[in-house]
């Protein structure tokens, strides 16, 4: 057996059947709108998560990059969860791209509360103060350990939006993970947003991919958003088969990884020298905390590495591992094997 790799659902690998798929693709040129096979994941997306329209995208960022563009004026300001992936791991871009300011609230579930952004909506009639247009969650949300949001929780940001004017946009890079783990149809979960970006290769295990979903009118806004950033592409119908396998097979077996992270969470749980909050556990993350052990979480990941389980450190207390269809349930328990005799002593 060679490493185990829970770092990320990101580093999952096509399947033979994604691959026949991705070969036996028909093609066309998707900047002039001709590839057949871009289209139908176009059309299966926005079907499946109840929206007008879709646009397949290389990557997540640039999707996420693209709903803001689409959705903005330069000068806006945006409200995000201050651990959320637009802010923190887009390399700046609301600024960078579309010129936005952007206004962090704390929580530790990821959720927006709507009583501590009224104060700060300012509906632009103010020449010193930026417009408030739009806020964006994400759901589940990486940085609170794959929580799920809370329905109710969406719906009163919902509110809050229509109160004011703003926009909604879900970063959905797993949002198959909450659908999954809350029982709710995707367009249920879609619902209450003006816009959602799916990604497709993270637990989905599409090499590449995301999907922007909206109003028609939204997505000629997107379409030449995603020009000016560079994802226009040319026969993507091979890319774009890969997404289309994985959106019809393999969202419900996402189920398969929320049980094994469960079960990872319960046997690592009783290594003295780690921290862990089962009960946190929604769906394929596991956060653990180092400071029982006396190391720090970038020694921990080096300790583990060497005995061939590949995590990450998500700060300077935290380890991240995360389950996925590449991982089995004989990987996680040798695993947990691993973790419990590195960390039962710290060394």
């Amino acid at each position: 057996m060679g490493p185990i790799d829970l770092r990320s659902d990101t580093v999952t690998r096509p399947s033979a059947e994604m691959r026949r798929a991705m070969a036996q693709a028909p093609v066309g040129d998707d900047v002039f709108g001709e590839d057949p096979t871009v289209n139908a994941l176009q059309a299966f997306a926005a079907n499946l998560f109840g929206k007008e329209a879709g646009l397949f995208f290389p990557s997540g960022t640039m999707s996420n990059q693209a709903a803001l563009l689409a959705h903005t004026r330069r000068g806006d300001e945006i409200f995000l969860h201050e651990r959320s992936h637009i802010l923190m791991y887009e390399q700046g871009g609301a600024a960078v791209h579309a010129a936005l300011q952007t206004r962090c609230f704390a929580s530790d579930d990821g959720m927006l509360d709507p009583s501590l952004m009224e104060e700060f909506v300012h509906a632009g009639d103010d020449p010193h103060l930026a417009p408030t247009r739009l806020v964006a969650l994400e759901n589940t949300h990486n940085h609170c350990g794959g929580r799920v949001l809370d329905p109710d929780a969406v719906l009163a940001v919902r509110g809050f939006c229509d109160r004011h004017g703003l926009l909604l946009h879900l970063d959905g890079a797993r949002v198959c993970n909450a659908v999954v783990a809350s029982g709710r149809p995707p367009a249920e979960v879609a619902a209450p947003f003006d816009s959602v970006s799916v990604c497709l290769s993270k637990g989905l295990g599409a090499p590449v991919g995301s999907v922007l979903l909206g109003s028609a009118e939204f997505v000629r806004r997107a379409v030449r958003a995603r020009k000016l950033l560079g994802g226009g592409m040319r026969q993507a119908g091979i890319v774009a088969a890969a997404g289309l396998y994985a959106l019809r097979q393999n969202v419900e077996r996402l189920a398969d990884d929320h049980r094994r992270c469960r079960r990872l969470a319960e046997r690592i749980a009783a290594a003295p020298g780690l921290a862990v909050d089962v009960a946190a556990v929604e769906t394929n993350m596991v956060f653990a905390d180092t400071r029982p052990c006396g190391l720090r979480a970038a020694e921990v990941v080096k300790l583990l590495a060497g005995r061939g389980v590949l995590c990450l450190d998500e700060g300077p207390h935290t380890v991240r591992f995360v389950t996925h269809l590449d991982v089995g349930d004989a990987e996680i328990e040798a695993a947990a094997d691993i973790i419990l005799d590195a960390l039962s002593l710290g060394r």
